[in-house]
């Protein structure tokens, strides 16, 4: 069960967070507020596993600010700060402050879900830069149709059969993907790419990121 500590000023909102996670199978709220500076302790209480945070909150309080103060204390929890003004520079601190993830506000219920448990599983997700990727990559017809496949936690095998060529023919088309993107796995570029909004595909609870 993932425990979340909700950081958001906007009752309507936090309200809202709190009734969706809550919803969730695999969720739970462990706590809300509607001030950051406030978040640090409630994690020393709480003691909860990803903190959702709004950039700036109640008082004027940086959630930022929060960030760092809070991984410095306790680096093992996940934090995911979330804006309804994804500019750059929100971004770039929220990097240097160490947040995992960083989205947008406007995302909707099932892509935030999805990120916060991507986010657990260890991968970083910036979902409001899709425009800054860290490469110039193009990719076939069949490269998008694999990526997708991977998504959906199909085999090798399985791929091979689903676009009818060869495991071999496979194994090239992943090694072409991670030599353009310079990701070490299939799997984590995969997730990267829905992040990011590069491919449109289902992602799998269960996909293996390895």
């Amino acid at each position: 069960m993932i425990k979340v500590l909700i950081v958001e000023d906007q009752t309507m909102l936090r309200e809202s967070l709190v009734h969706l996670i809550n919803c969730q199978e695999d969720m739970e709220v462990a706590g809300s507020t509607d001030d950051a500076a406030m978040a640090p302790e409630l994690c020393r209480t709480l003691n909860p596993d990803l903190v959702l945070m709004d950039v700036v909150t109640k008082n004027n309080s940086s959630g930022i600010a929060s960030t760092a103060e809070i991984l410095k204390e306790f680096p093992g929890i996940k934090i995911v700060i979330m804006t309804a003004l994804p500019e750059i520079t929100f971004a770039e601190e929220a990097r240097k402050a160490g947040a995992h993830s960083f989205i947008d506000k406007e995302m909707g219920s099932e892509h935030l879900f999805y990120i916060i448990r991507s986010t657990m599983k260890g991968f970083s997700i910036y979902s409001c830069q899709s425009n800054r990727l860290p490469f110039n990559a193009q990719f076939t017809e069949k490269e998008i149709a694999l990526i997708r496949l991977v998504c959906k936690r199909l085999s090798r095998k399985e791929i091979s059969k689903k676009l009818a060529i060869s495991e071999a023919t496979t194994k090239q088309y992943i090694a072409s993907i991670l030599d353009k993107t310079g990701f070490d796995s299939i799997s984590k570029f995969a997730i990267y790419a829905v992040g990011e909004g590069l491919i449109k595909a289902e992602i799998s609870r269960d996909i293996d990121h390895t």
